[in-house]
């Protein structure tokens, strides 16, 4: 199979819902379907009985009959919402399967979905993902509300405006927390290693989501040179060490690539001008839910000069390899990955690939762990299908749904008494010049 067409065909779903759908489409893929000539077989409007396919061996006459009698003898029948029912019974169909990314979304829904992938929407910023049944923040967004509200990465969301969220799906997570900017919802949070949960209100607001940015890092000074007693750790304006470009990718979506490139110009043209103090890259891929797979293999390419970089493997067992597809422009930068527990699908595959060619240390906390691959269908009426067709590998064959996460070859944790420092960004640039 054609790559390029491959990869133009299929995306990985984000987990998380960025206030809505942030997170959640974190590691999709995009499946071209014509609708031309489609026409549903059941009317929103006027549902008829009509038999299943012959080759199916199923009888649908229970479902028909229970439709008919709410639709007689309910006694608010007079104000019963046909389409509430018709996407309802679906939707219960799709969630029976048990899979928190197999989902069915109403047209509202699919439309908030690709406006995610846009990266622009009205929310509060926070990425979700669903864990053991439960909704959890799988990372707040900088500098959103969600973020500054004090949502944090891990925490379980036990309530939505008072209503209980066990059992949701994401997308019903999604048409609860994201609205209009300027109106407020309640979230009852329940912080990571806390027993008492807590409630926060949150002002909702236009969401723009940056895809890549990078600023420059000097690295601390040596041991030896530094004066004695100072720690470490000090302000820029005292290190006099290696200088560092740290990018921080935050998402895989529709202008990454874009992007990317332009922060990759920006890098070379400041090594160029550094070329005795540069001292290589830090790849910030902390709290990134993922994207468009196209979108990660690109990024890998950036820095692997050949071989495979996911690989894709059916309920069949048939695999597929997705390999660099092009010329990287950093292939012989030193790197150093950062991940945390907000890195998922797109983000783990980068962080995968690099640390199974040992192309770069992984450091910082153990990653989220989603290694299921999603296709996302365009359905009639503006309806939309995300459905689970196969899992992920990294090159040498790891899954990190079973693995529960990729483990840091440096682990470091933030200390939350110290919010000024960066514990891991620091240990970050101090592996890569060491």
């Amino acid at each position: 199979m054609n790559f390029k067409s491959s990869t133009q065909t299929f995306i990985v779903i984000i987990l998380i819902i960025v206030s809505g759908f942030g997170g959640y489409f974190a590691g999709k893929h995009r499946v071209n379907v014509s609708w031309e000539k489609y026409r549903p077989s059941v009317s929103v409007q006027n549902l008829e009985a009509v038999p299943p396919p012959a080759d199916t061996g199923f009888d649908f006459k229970l479902f028909w009959d229970v439709f008919e009698r709410v639709r007689n003898q309910y006694i608010g029948r007079g104000e019963l919402d046909l389409n509430k029912m018709y996407y309802g019974a679906i939707s219960g169909m799709v969630a029976s399967l048990g899979d928190p990314y197999t989902v069915f979304l109403p047209p509202q829904q699919n439309k908030e979905a690709k406006e995610e992938l846009a990266g622009h929407f009205d929310g509060i910023g926070a990425q979700l993902g669903v864990k053991d049944k439960k909704i959890i923040v799988i990372a707040p967004l900088s500098d959103t509300p969600a973020e500054k509200a004090g949502i944090k990465p891990g925490d379980w969301i036990l309530q939505v405006d008072g209503k209980d969220t066990i059992n949701w799906t994401l997308p019903e997570a999604v048409s609860k927390i994201r609205g209009q900017r300027g109106t407020k919802v309640k979230l009852l949070i329940l912080h990571e290693n806390e027993q008492k949960p807590v409630e926060i209100e949150v002002a909702r607001d236009m969401i723009v989501i940056k895809s890549v940015e990078w600023k420059q890092e000097t690295a601390p000074q040596t041991a030896q040179s530094q004066p004695q007693g100072q720690d470490q750790l000090i302000g820029k304006e005292q290190r006099n060490g290696k200088r560092v470009a740290v990018v921080k990718l935050s998402r895989f979506g529709e202008g990454t690539d874009e992007e990317w490139q332009k922060a990759v110009t920006e890098i070379i043209k400041f090594k160029q001008e550094n070329p005795e103090t540069f001292g290589g890259i830090v790849l910030d891929l902390r709290n990134n839910p993922g994207g468009f797979l196209n979108g990660a293999v690109f990024i890998a390419s950036e820095f692997l000069t050949e071989g495979t970089i996911v690989i894709q493997e059916k309920a069949s067992g048939e695999r597929q390899n997705f390999t660099v597809n092009r010329l990287g422009r950093l292939t012989q930068e030193p790197l150093v990955a950062l991940i945390n527990k907000g890195s998922a699908s797109a983000s783990e595959i980068v962080a995968g690939a690099l640390q199974d060619y040992k192309r770069a240390k992984l450091v910082g906390e153990k990653s989220f762990g989603k290694g299921t691959i999603q296709e996302a269908q365009d359905l009639a009426e503006g309806a939309g299908l995300h459905i689970t067709t196969a899992k992920w590998l990294t090159p040498n064959g790891r899954w990190v749904n079973e693995l529960e996460g990729l483990t840091p070859d440096v682990e470091v944790k933030m200390d939350e008494s110290k919010p000024d420092i960066d514990q891991q960004l620091d240990r970050a640039v101090e592996e890569l010049v060491k």
